[in-house]
């Protein structure tokens, strides 16, 4: 019976479903993982890379992007409909600038984007944008910002969060292991986040990219040498533990 009604965006199910916002959210499920982190006085965004040729250059396939000066985001999903959201998104930050003299609010500007997604679910002729995003940014009074929108055109702020492929295996251990005086600093941000992206990913073979947005300060790309010793901590903290439970159980 869904055939019947999968045919245009504007048109319900009879169970009240725009199926076609469902197949973009399955697009976003197929995705790579990206995980967001709110800080104290940082945001921390990480993808999984995908796997590419040995032929192509790597830094061609980016999935954190700068929107303005203070705000960040990462997404999860089809890639090319990624690219037409991030410059619309990079044009309202400069827009708002030359109009009002003032940057953007990370909720401003991710009230836009979730707005340009929700125009995609009731128009013919067209089809929803098949990416999830995590929006990162620092205020004018310094706070940390963390926003998630869906392709419904939704949005909600987060402390963490997670999206992409086993977005719900990264949310269990967020709700486990955040605990907001743990955060408080910069580099506990960053081990949690990349902690998140190791729950889903192959140690020692995993592609990390992660970003760090502070107040003041331009969004700064960890470098790959300093993701690596962050993952070596974590498989010596395993390894550790795996060895304690194979003395208990000796006992």
């Amino acid at each position: 019976m869904s055939s019947r009604y999968d045919r245009a965006i504007t048109i319900f199910s009879p169970d009240g479903h725009l199926l076609q916002v469902e197949y973009a959210q399955e697009a976003v499920r197929k995705g790579s993982t990206a995980v967001g982190v709110r800080g104290a006085n940082c945001v921390v965004l990480g993808v999984e890379k995908s796997s590419v040729s040995p032929m192509q250059e790597d830094r061609t396939v980016q999935k954190i992007s700068m929107l303005d000066k203070h705000v960040a985001l990462a997404f999860a999903g089809l890639t090319a409909d990624a690219r037409i959201l991030i410059n619309r998104g990079q044009m309202e930050c400069q827009s708002h600038r030359l109009n009002f003299d003032n940057p953007v609010t990370p909720e401003y500007i991710t009230r836009y984007i979730a707005q340009h997604k929700q125009k995609y679910t009731q128009c013919t002729g067209r089809r929803p944008f098949g990416i999830s995003c995590l929006v990162g940014g620092i205020d004018a009074d310094g706070s940390a910002r963390l926003f998630h929108t869906e392709p419904s055109g939704i949005f909600y702020e987060y402390k963490a969060i997670s999206t992409g492929r086993s977005a719900n295996t990264v949310r269990e251990f967020f709700e486990k292991a955040y605990r907001d005086h743990e955060v408080t600093t910069k580099c506990e941000a960053i081990k949690l986040a990349t902690r998140a992206l190791l729950e889903v990913t192959q140690l020692g073979q995993s592609r990390l990219e992660v970003a760090v947005l502070e107040n003041g300060k331009p969004m700064k790309m960890l470098d790959s040498c300093v993701i690596s010793e962050i993952v070596k901590i974590f498989q010596k903290e395993k390894e550790q533990e795996l060895q304690a439970k194979a003395h208990k159980m000796k006992r």
